[in-house]
């Protein structure tokens, strides 16, 4: 058998290598976790980091965009506060569990002890071939939490997830699952609090059983200087609910994963995006979902916002299998180029074996109408006031669909913040 050929390592690529060399004798896991840490490590030295060649990376050349892998760093982390009041908060800090709350019908087990004893060693399987966030998570991965929800558990108040760091490494799991007629909303939190760069990457396995119904809210507000790379994977069983909610509103480099499959009849996704986009940020969202049983369905709706030399992507998959007939699917991308040097890249896709389904996509690209504009300044607000409002309008109605008046409130203000720190 011939050996794969050698590749040449970029700076970030051996940066990454010579990161896990300095702290694998620190990492949590028994014999079998070093041993698949060791083979997602040997991966990357072999593979390389994902080029354009690389399909499902084709809008993002990592190898090329990640430029930098900063050292690890134990510094202190600011606590914030929640989004909510009264939320149960569990948070990671440069990678490890600082804070665990607790919640009536809600179990807890730290990953920290699952790598240890070897129950976790499920955690270092990546997806595929080319799942560079599984390889970078597993290989570097400390800590997290498995969180479990009762059957018929309604949780009054919010879970929120909070992964903070200070610069440097932070890598952090969450395996959650909902019981059977549950009810839980889940914030995940995504903040950089360090004034020097840094490398998070996050991975949540979500699992919904029959009839659970569940809102996830992901708010990402990195540094401008930091890489993020996100994915969600989850599983519907029978009549489950997910409602996933993302706001991209940070990072210099951003891959938001989502992959999800509906396995239960009457099964339903929704799923919105807000990208809020500045400065030369690049911030990819990919999806894939597959209907993979009768009569479940899905929406997907992205809304995008872009400055000055930002560029965006949205991919998006759906694939309806040849026994998922009655399977309702739609997906559109909406964008707002706000700036001549921007630009923002859109690949919908539909994959359909199923001859009795409705499912559709579309895509738009547009400016500020000016008709709108020059109705708001001839009405004595100023231009750049008039403009804010505007964009405020295109992504309001996505926010408003949350229908929960706390959690609309605090996303209008991340948003507004946002706005005003870039809408010059």
């Amino acid at each position: 058998m011939s050996a794969q050929p050698q590749i040449k390592l970029t700076e970030a690529e051996n940066a990454l290598l010579l990161a896990y060399t300095e702290q694998v004798g620190d990492l949590p896991g028994n014999g079998d976790v070093l041993i698949a840490r060791d083979r997602l490590i040997t991966d990357i030295k072999t593979r390389g980091l994902p080029t354009r060649r690389v399909e499902a990376w084709h809008y993002t050349d990592m190898r090329n965009l990640l430029r930098q892998v900063p050292a690890n760093n134990d510094g202190d982390v600011a606590a914030i506060e929640p989004l909510i009041s009264g939320s149960a908060v569990f948070s990671l800090s440069n990678g490890k569990v600082e804070r665990k709350a607790k919640a009536e019908g809600v179990s807890v087990r730290g990953i920290e002890a699952m790598l240890e004893d070897g129950t976790g060693a499920f955690l270092m399987s990546p997806r595929g071939d080319d799942d560079a966030i599984g390889r970078i998570n597993g290989g570097f991965l400390r800590d997290g939490l498995e969180i479990a929800v009762a059957d018929g558990a309604a949780l009054a108040e919010p879970i929120e997830l909070q992964v903070l760091h200070s610069g440097g490494q932070s890598h952090a799991r969450f395996v959650v699952t909902v019981g059977a007629g549950a009810s839980a909303r889940l914030i995940e939190r995504q903040q950089g609090n360090g004034s020097s760069a840094a490398l998070v990457s996050s991975v949540s396995d979500l699992t919904l059983k029959a009839g659970a119904d569940v809102s996830w809210v992901i708010v990402q507000e990195r540094g401008v200087s930091d890489t993020h790379l996100g994915q969600i994977n989850f599983r519907l069983e029978k009549d489950a609910k997910l409602r996933l909610f993302i706001v991209n509103a940070g990072g210099k480099l951003v891959r938001q994963e989502v992959h999800g499959v509906t396995v239960g009849e009457g099964a339903d996704f929704t799923f919105r995006v807000i990208n809020l986009l500045g400065g030369e940020s690049h911030t990819d969202v990919t999806m894939t979902l597959g209907h993979d049983v009768p009569e479940t369905t899905s929406t997907e709706i992205v809304r995008n916002v872009v400055f000055d030399k930002a560029s965006g992507v949205f991919q998006g998959q759906i694939r309806v299998a040849p026994d998922a007939q009655k399977t309702d699917a739609r997906m559109a991308c909406n964008t707002l180029l706000l700036s001549e040097e921007a630009d923002f890249s859109t690949k919908p896709e539909l994959e359909i074996f199923a001859d009795d389904v409705q499912c559709a996509h579309g895509a738009t690209v547009a400016d500020i109408d000016r008709n709108h504009l020059y109705y708001l300044m001839a009405r004595g607000i100023p231009e750049k006031k008039a403009r804010a409002l505007l964009v405020q309008a295109f992504v309001a109605e996505v926010v408003e669909e949350l229908d929960d008046e706390p959690l609309v409130e605090a996303l209008e203000a991340v948003i507004e913040g946002w706005l005003e720190r870039h809408g010059n």
